[in-house]
């Protein structure tokens, strides 16, 4: 799987991202609306990617991807999850604060929508975020979801839960 857009490209995130995914993690935005992974070193980083994001690809056809520029400098990630508690699959999207609103959250977004659609055949979409986090809600919007209640985290944390 490799997207093209004007500006971006998307791939799937391989063993090598591990740096990248380290400092993802670890940045603000991620720590504030995500949420602590505990992942303090780049090895950590790897395995978390070994564990939680490659399998995917092969389980479920679909995943986290790598957002980069076309000069290759990775910027962010966009994809699905498939949660066990959830019929269908959920857009997720996470980028470094230097990349915020300059629209790239939204292209991308946007082509894995289109790619979920077209060559996936998946037509339900879920997603969530924090109730105060007005960025992902308007963004989840504009990538047609609307709001469709609540969705309990395994923490116990509630999340606004969107639909297509």
């Amino acid at each position: 799987m490799n997207l093209e857009t004007e500006r971006l490209t998307i791939t799937k995130y391989t063993r090598n991202d591990a740096a990248f995914i380290y400092k993802l993690m670890n940045s603000e935005g991620w720590l504030k609306n995500i949420g602590d992974r505990n992942i303090k070193t780049v090895q950590e980083a790897e395995a978390y990617l070994l564990k939680n994001y490659l399998p995917s690809y092969s389980q479920h056809g679909f995943g986290p991807y790598l957002v980069s520029l076309k000069d290759g400098t990775p910027i962010g990630s966009a994809g699905f999850y498939k949660r066990t508690d959830l019929n269908h699959p959920d857009v997720g999207f996470a980028f470094l604060p230097a990349f915020f609103s300059k629209g790239y959250a939204f292209e991308a977004a946007n082509a894995v929508m289109k790619y979920a659609s077209e060559e996936l055949g998946i037509q339900k979409v879920l997603g969530f975020t924090l109730p105060n986090n007005k960025g992902s809600i308007k963004l989840l919007k504009k990538l047609g979801l609307s709001e469709s209640g609540i969705y309990t985290y395994e923490d116990g944390e509630e999340l606004v839960l969107f639909s297509n």
